[in-house]
Order: structure tokens, then sequence, then C-alpha cells
């Protein structure tokens, strides 16, 4: 007996690319503030030992002063006016706490949280470093719209740099490129190169981010590939480069591929991998090279990988964003294979093994608690 897949499974699946761009074209930035404030009218759950309408009004103050806070407008009044509503009433608290997880849950697509809610007295809040400053009289209004640009709320177009690539894959899309003479790239999903020239020859790439897979002829120069804070430079062989959010990964899969950094260098043979950020590198660390180019046969495969991770990893394939509150198991192992093109299926999966509930919002947004 066959189960049918949700509601918002049916809406999500199968988006052809046409609808994907159109659709993210459509989505302004002066669009975007509005839209996540309804994410947090939206996302409602009841405090425990509270009344449930008194609980909701005092959700909808919170995200009220959220919106506020993060307006660009708001002044110092506002300030003193948001600490006289937060100390005035018990049931203002566990409100604010629950606005600012929702808050936190969408922060690296949003930009930061209101520095004066960050220092707000709540017990049950995650703390997060904010990545712009409130200064009494908050930022302008351009500075707010500046946010949306260069992070995209959820992700839902490109940032800045990316729109710069010479080549650019949008989200689960792949593409193969032959860059040079023996030198053909697969980017991955997400992904934005841009092409290093040496006297009109092509000598290597920048990976802005995403990830790419290298397939090199033996040739008389080396090709490279710049990544953050390391270079990855190979003459033959097969290696991959993944870049996101600051961390890259090298993988070699055949041949030999020299990872030089300011920490130092790694001689990376066929089967190993090494991790990096700004201000470090990893050594040298066996890998199953087959897992870890499985994305280029359509397949993802886990390893008693953190759920959190797991969803981190689908939202890279998958149009909008899938948001887990449920943070009690964002450390639950997962092992599997999925489909890449049935990630849908993976999600209902998911929300069922683990008792979720699931909530759709537009944009292809999915709340999971």
């Amino acid at each position: 007996m066959t189960t049918s897949p949700p509601a918002w499974a049916a809406r999500t699946a199968h988006p052809t690319r046409r609808s994907r761009m159109k659709n993210k074209v459509r989505f302004t930035a002066s669009r975007a503030v509005s839209w996540v404030c309804d994410i947090f009218q939206r996302a409602r759950v009841e405090a425990p030992m509270t009344p449930p309408d008194a609980h909701s009004q005092a959700l909808r103050e919170a995200q009220a002063w959220l919106r506020r806070l993060s307006s660009g407008a708001a002044t110092q009044h506002d300030v003193e006016g948001f600490r006289r509503w937060r100390d005035g009433n018990p049931q203002h608290q566990p409100a604010l706490a629950q606005a600012r997880r929702l808050w936190q849950a969408l922060d690296p697509a949003i930009g930061g949280m209101p520095a004066e809610v960050q220092r707000a007295p709540v017990l049950s809040a995650r703390p997060v470093a904010a990545r712009r400053a409130f200064l009494g009289a908050a930022v302008g209004a351009a500075g707010a719209a500046g946010v949306a640009v260069v992070s995209p709320p959820l992700g839902l177009w490109p940032s800045f740099g990316e729109w710069n690539a010479d080549y650019r894959t949008a989200t689960g899309e792949q593409c193969a490129v032959q860059v040079a003479e023996g030198v053909d790239l697969v980017l991955n999903t997400q992904t934005s190169v841009q092409r290093r020239s040496v006297e009109g020859r092509v000598v290597g790439i920048d990976l802005i981010a995403g990830e790419a897979a290298v397939d090199l002829v033996a040739g008389p120069q080396p090709f490279g590939i710049v990544a953050g804070a390391a270079r990855s430079e190979a003459q033959a062989g097969r290696f991959e480069v993944r870049y996101l959010a600051g961390r890259g990964c090298v993988t070699c899969l055949e041949g030999r591929v020299r990872v030089t950094h300011a920490r130092g260098t790694r001689d990376l043979q066929a089967g190993e991998q090494v991790l990096y950020d700004a201000g470090s590198l990893g050594p040298v660390a066996a890998v199953a090279t087959r897992e870890a180019s499985a994305w280029r046969s359509g397949v993802l495969v886990f390893r008693q990988t953190p759920l959190a991770h797991v969803i981190e990893e689908i939202n890279r394939y998958r149009p909008g964003r899938v948001v887990l509150l449920a943070q009690r198991l964002a450390g639950r192992e997962v092992s599997g294979r999925f489909a890449i093109a049935s990630l849908d299926t993976v999600l209902v999966q998911i929300q069922r093994s683990y008792d979720l509930e699931a909530r759709a919002l537009p944009g292809g947004v999915l709340l999971l608690s």
C-alpha cells in the first residue's frame, strides 16, 4: 500500500528551471523584508503553561518589536519602549524567546538579529553574534536593502558576488564546462566560478561559492582552484573542491593535488581529503571517493550525519528553504543514500520518521517543528 505525499510536497515537486528563475527575479529586495516578517507571523507554537490566546497576543507583539527594531527606522524612543514592554509582563519573556528562536533559525539568510533584542535576558534563547550593529537610531533603510542584496533572504536569488561569475548554476542545476583544452569542470548546484587567465590562457578558476569537480588531462602547466584561503593545484587527474560559508574541502579522486594555505601545504593522493577555513588547515584524511563524488551521479550519501546538516545539504538542491525548528532533533544522526531528484520524498520520510509537523509557506519555505 502506497501513501500519498502531503500537499506541500506536491506543490514543490518537479519545478521547472524557467519558473524557478522567474520567481527569483520577481522576488525583489524591497519585498524580502515584509515576506520574512510574514514567516514570523505564521510560525506560532504555544508556550507551555500559558493560555493560548494570551501567548498568541504576546507573540504577535514580540514579532512586531523585532520588525520595528530591524526596520532601519527605529529610534531610541523605540528601544526604550521595547524594554518597557519586555519587562512589563511575565508572558512577554517566553514570547520574545520564541520569536527570537525563529529569527535565529533564519539568521544566515536575513542578516542578523537587532542587537537590543540579543541583549534581552531570555534564558531559553541561543546567543548568536550579530553581523549588523544596532546603534540606538539603528541603520538607515538603504543599509537594510543592501543586506538583502548581499545576503539574499533564504537564498532565493544569487548574492552580489555571484552575479560577477563567468559560470553559475541555479538551485538544483548541474553543469559541465570545458574551460580550457584538457580541462573539464562539473559545477554542482548553487556554484559560481570565475576564470583565471594569464596572457589569454586559462590557468585556473576562482570558486566563489559551491562545489566544482575537475577532470584534467596531463598538460605542461598545473591547473588551480582558489577557494577562500586555499589554492588547490594538479597537473593531471581528478579532484573536487567545495567551498561554502567560509569552509573549504578538497578531495583527490585520482592523481595528486597540492593544497596551499597560509597555515601550510598538504599533498593529497587518490582517496584523500583535507578541510580548511580562513584560519586553519586540517590534516590529510582518508575518504570514500565514491561517496564523496556521488552528487555527480545524482545521489547524496549521509553516514551518521546530524539531521541539521542533512537539512542544510538538502537546502542546496531544493528551491526555497527547509527550516528545522525542532532543535531537539538537530543532532540526531541520519544515514542513507537519497536521490537528488526526489528530495521532497526524502523530506516526507524525515517528517514521518521523527514525528514532525510540516508547515509550508510561500516561496518553497517549509518549517519542520
